[in-house]
């Protein structure tokens, strides 16, 4: 049977990133600009690579390759083909990000031929008065959009919102948004990686220049119905299991474990993802085999190990299918 796998994280400099994401998984500092980490990954370029055991320095894609049903399972290799279908990362922002979009699956596949990007924010840490920015707050169009963009007025047409750790937002494909400076997130998404940005504060990159801008291409795919987002704050008890969303993508549960949980993952019939958000977690499979799980780390629990056992102090987040 497969083990529990652990991969090394590829970390990404930006104009807008911190320091927080290392301090945050207790390693040493990656630099003073990291903005993401990609924990889990099966993006060309940037595939995630095991880092111990039998199969180190092997990629997830690889592993997808050889062992396709005992890690996706047969349901999850049918419904994608035999390819991973998420990207877990992630994100320190320093500073606010751009206002941006990203295309649903059939624009991204007509354009891109790349699935499309729905993703997931959970809020990890946040600065006070740390904000988002997501949706439309008032009928928009395209015209109007146009004229927001040009007389730099479009961040008074977005639904904003205060954060505070344990806050969980969805951001469907097509639906307008940006992170506010402070704010340390773990994002859930379709392994893509294809993002519109529409407006950028008028920022220039580390050569002096404008950062591009996608405006064109984002009239599109943007939602332009006024849509608040139906935020919510999860603070299972200890010792419980509470569900953060059910997408047409993933399924996401935060735990929070006190001494050892039994979890029977065989009827999934799908892949587990365990991140680790707070404490210090191990993880037992089917065959007793350890694996360590520090703050910040993040787990791929193949579909072929039917049950696990989490144990120690802490809260986790449970991605599947």
């Amino acid at each position: 049977m497969l083990p529990i796998f652990t991969f090394q994280p590829f970390f990404k400099s930006v104009i807008w990133g911190g320091n927080r994401i290392a301090r945050f998984k207790g390693i040493p500092s990656q630099g003073d600009s990291v903005g993401e980490s990609w924990e889990l990954s099966p993006m060309p370029g940037r595939e995630s690579v095991v880092d111990s055991g039998k199969y180190k320095g092997e990629s997830l894609n690889e592993l997808v390759a050889r062992f396709p049903i005992e890690i996706l399972g047969m349901r999850i290799n049918d419904c994608c083909h035999g390819r991973f279908p998420l990207l877990v990362k992630f994100i320190d922002a320093a500073d606010d990000l751009s206002v941006q979009v990203h295309p649903d699956n059939d624009v991204a596949m007509s354009r891109h031929n790349s699935p499309g990007k729905s993703e997931l924010w959970y809020v990890l840490h946040s600065e006070p008065e740390a904000s988002l920015l997501l949706g439309f707050n008032r009928p928009m169009n395209v015209e109007t959009f146009r004229r927001m963009i040009a007389d730099h007025t479009l961040v008074e047409a977005l639904h904003k919102y205060d954060v505070k750790p344990g806050d969980v937002f969805y951001i469907p494909a097509g639906r307008i948004h940006s992170i506010g400076s402070g704010t340390l997130i773990v994002e859930i998404q379709q392994a893509s990686d294809i993002t519109y940005r529409v407006y950028d504060y008028d920022r220039r990159d580390a050569a002096g220049n404008p950062r591009e801008l996608h405006v064109e291409q984002s009239l599109e795919v943007l939602d332009y119905v006024e849509t608040p987002a139906a935020v919510r704050n999860v603070q299972p008890a200890p010792g419980q299991r509470l569900n953060v969303a059910h997408t047409p993508y993933f399924n996401a549960d935060v735990m929070s474990v006190k001494d050892t949980l039994s979890l029977d993952l065989k009827s999934l019939d799908s892949f587990t993802i365990f991140i680790n958000i707070e404490g210090d977690i191990t993880l037992e499979d089917s065959e007793n085999r350890l694996t360590h799980l520090p703050q910040g780390h993040t787990a791929l629990i193949p579909a072929c190990i039917p049950s696990v056992k989490v144990s120690g102090t802490g809260k986790l987040l449970s991605v599947n299918l």
